[in-house]
């Protein structure tokens, strides 16, 4: 008999017991009894529950038992209670007082939870698939990241509890007067639902601190299964919830028109049937309206919400409005709200996307708004059962298929030509391949100073291997000094004639040698390289130049792999480490990232120009590399310029290639580098202090500054919102022979 308590909480004075148990088969029959310290039996309230997360890793499928358990029972304090789980002959006593709840609730009891949890079937099974897949050495890597994982202070159960609003808040906003007071139209189609789960809603939108709303709600569950009695019951205590019952299933699109053609509101809000909204959902939505006056569509991060409705998890910190991304990944999916008039420009939903039907409006809401508003706060729990795309995608892998539409559509509406829409890391994450216009002259531009075998590793794959062949290489010398490297540079030249080296003759200035370098050039698009780049995706050219041709895009950059194939950089956020740093560092290639972002083409403010592309017109009109900032940020600061042009500086993780940079240089500890390099923190600081102020648009507040893997905000140590500032070091971590050190 195996068996696990999940949750332990006191409340008032009730304790409330959360686990599952099972025995060799799911038909196992399992008693539960409670025991006061006597060893007396009390009276409990038993609820059982599914668990087919506990059904899948033990018996490979779901089964129709409830395996899990509820179990709440009065509480005194100073006394002990036992739960007693009786089976197979077996009588297992828990025993529970105060003291213990308190230990078990501490760091150290959490993390020993932790590293229990990952040691079940399930855990030897998915790093068995791993390792076969990707090695020992990565299977390690991965190993201790999750491990170091276990180290945080609190899940996120915790942090949510830490951060959620108050009842002082939320009395407070209920007396809020904004100045402009729209109303919100919450549209819920309904199927066949769970009434436990449609009270949960019903009762998270009555609780609302922002009375000016309306719910509007299209039954469409099959005749003699309506659950008309229970909204009826709604209906009659308030006013403001009006439904129909269509008496068929006209399907997901033509339930949620149903509910959208009784929208008498400003803005619309989709929420789902068994899902739950944050008390302060709406006053958060009217307030963001109230403070970006013409904005058409909000939407808001969200988290997950087990089956029973006890737990919080996986929560989505989410970006400002990130237009790539959104063709990578739904990732604003909840809690979403438009503007009526938009709605009616757009249209409602679709039929032909049943599965990404809130995919495809999104789209279309989007496209058509003038200002688009995230708001960085949790306002939605999405309830995650084994049914749901949110907990098993491959059971409604059709969805995923009509997603891949959604965005087809998307461009052919955009006009963006793109080959084909892909699945990409997993199901829900999309790779696109776009058609490439003609056939332009890509200069690619590469400061050299000695290392000629590094350069050759550089030049030759992509020559040889590489498969966009209008390719001409400009290599800027930089005060070498080895005989060698003059010969190298006469044998390349000769062996290629589309490779020309052109002499820099002053002192190293990383700006200055690249905006030389493209005086030299004759192609239309300029690929920025340093020389320590390696090939390994073959059409990288391609993957970068599909997004650097569109009109809106500025600036693109790749994903790049230190030599043991972990990651060197994948995107940078304004504010990692006080300036400014690479997201996902040291993660291999193989491991999931935050929601997969190192996998997903997304915009990002700036990327690394170790191997950035750029349009020649676009680098003429942000003037170059800033000459000012010799070593350090020069390429975050040609990203920002792109930027203030209205332009998209665009990470393409399917350009990927290695980047042989070392990852511990050691410090650049003498007084002049030093100086240097706190004056050039001081020249970006001064030319960008906005972002510096109030934060990287896409990256979250709620997520730490400190690491580079999304990971949360430790609240002992940062301020949800404020900037994590940068103190000048009297040792910098800086390198003469690359663009920017993080």
């Amino acid at each position: 008999m195996k068996y696990s308590v999940d949750v332990v909480r006191i409340r008032e004075n009730t304790i409330q017991l959360n686990g599952w148990a099972i025995g060799r088969t799911p038909e196992t029959k399992i008693t539960y009894q409670v025991e006061d310290g006597r060893r007396q039996p009390i009276e409990f309230q038993y609820v059982p529950t599914r668990r087919d997360d506990v059904s899948q890793i033990y018996f490979k499928r779901t089964v129709s038992q409830e395996l899990g358990f509820d179990i709440r029972f009065p509480y005194e304090r100073g006394r002990d209670y036992y739960l007693v789980i009786c089976g197979e002959g077996r009588r297992l006593r828990v025993k529970y007082n105060e003291e213990l709840i308190a230990k078990r609730a501490s760091v150290a009891h959490k993390r020993m939870q932790k590293i229990k949890d990952l040691m079940n079937m399930e855990t030897v099974r998915v790093a068995w698939d791993f390792y076969k897949e990707n090695g020992l050495k990565a299977l390690v890597l991965k190993s201790k990241h999750k491990l170091e994982g276990l180290d945080s202070d609190y899940d996120y159960g915790e942090w949510w509890e830490l951060t959620k609003p108050t009842a002082e808040e939320l009395a407070a906003q209920r007396e809020k007067v904004f100045p402009y007071m729209p109303t919100f139209s919450i549209v819920i189609p309904v199927f066949r639902t769970l009434e436990t789960y449609l009270k949960e809603m019903l009762d998270s939108v009555r609780e609302q601190t922002y009375a000016n709303w309306e719910l509007c709600i299209a039954d469409g569950s099959p005749a003699g299964q309506s659950l008309e009695r229970v909204l009826k019951r709604y209906a009659d205590l308030d006013e403001r919830i009006r439904y129909v019952v269509l008496g068929e299933n006209r399907g997901i699109s033509g339930n949620t028109n149903a509910g959208l053609a009784l929208a008498k509101g400003e803005f619309v809000v989709l929420a789902d049937h068994d899902d739950r909204l944050t008390p302060d959902a709406l006053y958060r939505l009217a307030e963001a309206i109230n403070e970006n006056p013409g904005c058409d569509v909000l939407y808001s991060d969200e988290d997950k919400l087990d089956m029973d409705g006890g737990a919080l998890f996986e929560a989505h910190f989410k970006p400002d409005f990130n237009p790539d991304l959104l063709t990578s990944v739904n990732y604003i999916c909840h809690l979403f709200a438009v503007k009526k008039e938009i709605l009616e420009w757009a249209g409602g939903f679709r039929r032909e996307f049943d599965g990404a039907q809130d995919y495809d409006f999104i789209f279309r809401c989007t496209e058509a708004a003038a200002k688009i508003v995230h708001i960085p706060r949790v306002l939605y729990h999405w309830r995650c059962h084994q049914d749901s795309t949110a907990s098993n995608p491959e059971s409604k892998l059709y969805a995923f298929e009509a997603g891949a539409r959604a965005i087809k559509a998307h461009y052919e509406r955009t006009g963006i030509k793109a080959l084909s829409v892909e699945k990409g890391v997993d199901y829900g994450i999309y790779h696109t391949r776009f058609a490439i216009d003609g056939n332009p002259l890509v200069s690619v531009i590469i400061p050299n100073k000695d290392h000629t075998p590094d350069l050759d590793n550089c030049i030759r794959p992509i020559l040889t291997r590489g498969t966009y062949k209008n390719l001409e290489f400009i290599v800027v010398e930089n005060n070498s000094t080895a005989p060698e490297t003059f010969s190298y540079y006469e044998t390349i030249q000769k062996e290629f004639a589309n490779v020309h080296v052109v002499r820099w003759e002053r002192e190293f200035n990383y700006s200055a040698i690249n905006n030389f370098g493209v005086t030299f050039a004759k192609g239309e698009y300029l690929l920025f390289l340093n020389n320590d780049i390696g090939l390994i995706a073959e059409d990288f050219v391609e993957e970068m130049l599909g997004f650097c041709q569109r009109e809106d895009v500025g600036a693109v950059g790749a994903r790049l792999l230190y030599e043991d194939d972990t990651i060197q950089h994948a995107g940078v956020v304004i504010g990692f480490g006080g300036i400014a740093g690479h997201t996902f560092i040291g993660l291999h290639k193989a491991e999931n990232s935050y929601f997969h972002r190192a996998m997903c083409a997304q915009d990002y403010s700036a990327v690394t120009a170790a191997c950035m592309m750029s349009k020649r017109s676009v680098f003429t009109a942000a003037g170059g590399f800033s000459e000012e900032l010799a070593v350090a940020f020069n390429d975050i600061d040609y990203c920002m310029k792109v930027r203030a042009l209205g332009k998209h500086v665009v990470y393409a993780p399917y350009a990927v290639l290695h980047h042989y940079e070392s990852k511990s240089r050691g410090l650049e500890d003498t007084p002049e580098k030093v100086a240097r390099f706190n004056r050039e923190v001081a020249v970006f600081a001064k030319k960008w202090p906005d972002i510096l102020k109030n934060g990287d648009p896409f990256y979250n507040p709620n997520l730490t500054l400190r690491k580079s893997d999304f990971s949360l905000r430790d609240l002992k140590k940062e301020k949800i919102g404020e900037p994590y500032r940068l103190e000048l070091e009297e040792h910098a971590d800086t390198d003469d022979d690359h663009h920017s050190k993080l």
